[in-house]
C-alpha cells in the first residue's frame, strides 16, 4: 500500500533576473522596474512510497531535491500536479528552525517536541534521552545564542528521533556531529526501520542510499531520469558525477 503518492507534480521561483547588493545599486534601481525570471525546479515528478520502506532520493545541486521534500512534507504547495498522503510525517529539513535563541536546550527541546506532536509529557520523560543523544547533557542550561551550528543541529535530529510519526522524512542526513554522533543516527534511523517506520531520504552520498534505501529516484533538471533499487540509482549518480567531471575537464584543458 502507497502511503504517499506523487502525482506529475511541478513547481517554479522568480527569480530577480538582476541582482543589487549594495546602497547604491539599491538608490540607482528605485524607479527602475525589477525584472524576474521563471526558474522551474520541478517538472511533472512522479512516484510512490510504499508503507514500510525506505526511499532514497538522489541529485546534484539545483535538480529539485529540497523542493520536492518541502512539497512532500507540506511546506510548499505544487503549482501542477498533486501529493495525497495517508500517514503522518515528520520532515527534518532544516534543522535549527523554530528554535528560539534567547531560550536554553531544555525550554527550546519542550518547545519544538510540542511542535513535532510530542506532548510535554513524552517531552519531559525524554528529555535526558534527547540530551545525551545529542551530547549536550553539560550544556543544557545554556542559551542556544551560545551554541555552535553543529550543536543545535544535533539538538534538532535528537528531538526529530524522538518524535518520529509514521513516515520520517530525511534531507542530508547523517551529515551532522562526528563519527559517534552519526553512528548513534544510523542506529536510530535502523531502529525506526525495523519498527515499521517509512522513510524518504535525500543525499549526495551513494552509500547512505544503497545502504538505507530499498529504492531510489535520480533527479536532474527537475525531472526523474531513473528508478530503481537503490544501488542502481546509486551507481547511475556516481556515473553522471564521472561523466560531468569528464566533460569540464575536456572544456578546460588545452588544446
Amino acid at each position: 500500500m502507497s502511503l504517499i503518492e506523487v502525482d506529475a507534480v511541478s513547481k517554479a521561483f522568480w527569480i530577480p533576473s538582476v541582482h543589487r547588493e549594495t546602497v547604491r545599486e539599491h538608490l540607482l534601481g528605485v524607479f527602475e522596474p525589477r525584472r524576474f525570471e521563471r526558474l522551474q525546479v520541478l517538472d511533472g515528478v512522479s512516484f510512490d512510497v510504499r508503507r514500510g520502506e525506505g526511499l532514497g532520493i538522489m541529485g546534484r545541486n539545483g535538480s529539485g531535491k529540497s523542493t520536492l521534500l518541502k512539497i512532500v512534507s507540506g511546506v510548499y504547495l505544487p503549482d501542477r500536479g498533486r501529493v495525497s498522503t495517508r500517514a503522518a510525517i515528520t520532515p527534518v529539513l532544516e534543522l535549527g528552525v523554530g528554535w528560539n535563541p534567547e531560550l536554553d536546550a531544555v525550554d527550546n527541546v519542550l518547545l519544538i517536541g510540542s511542535v513535532m506532536g510530542l506532548t510535554l509529557k513524552e517531552i519531559r520523560a525524554s528529555l535526558d534521552e534527547i540530551l545525551v543523544f545529542a551530547e549536550l547533557e553539560r550544556f543544557a542550561n545554556l542559551k542556544l545564542k551560545h551554541y555552535s551550528s553543529g550543536m543545535s543541529e544535533r539538538l534538532g535530529y535528537a528531538v526529530a528521533f524522538k518524535a518520529v510519526r509514521e513516515v520520517l522524512v530525511l534531507d542530508e542526513i547523517f551529515a551532522v556531529g562526528d563519527a559517534g554522533f552519526k553512528a548513534r543516527c544510523e542506529r536510530r534511523y535502523r531502529e525506526l526501520r525495523s519498527l515499521g517506520h517509512t522513510a524518504i531520504i535525500v543525499s549526495h552520498d551513494p552509500r547512505i542510499i544503497a545502504t538505507f534505501c530499498e529504492r531510489a529516484l535520480l533527479l536532474d533538471g527537475g525531472r526523474v531520469m531513473v528508478e530503481g533499487t537503490a544501488r542502481t540509482v546509486a551507481d547511475q549518480y556516481v556515473a553522471m558525477l564521472t561523466q560531468a567531471s569528464r566533460e569540464v575537464s575536456g572544456a578546460t584543458s588545452p588544446s
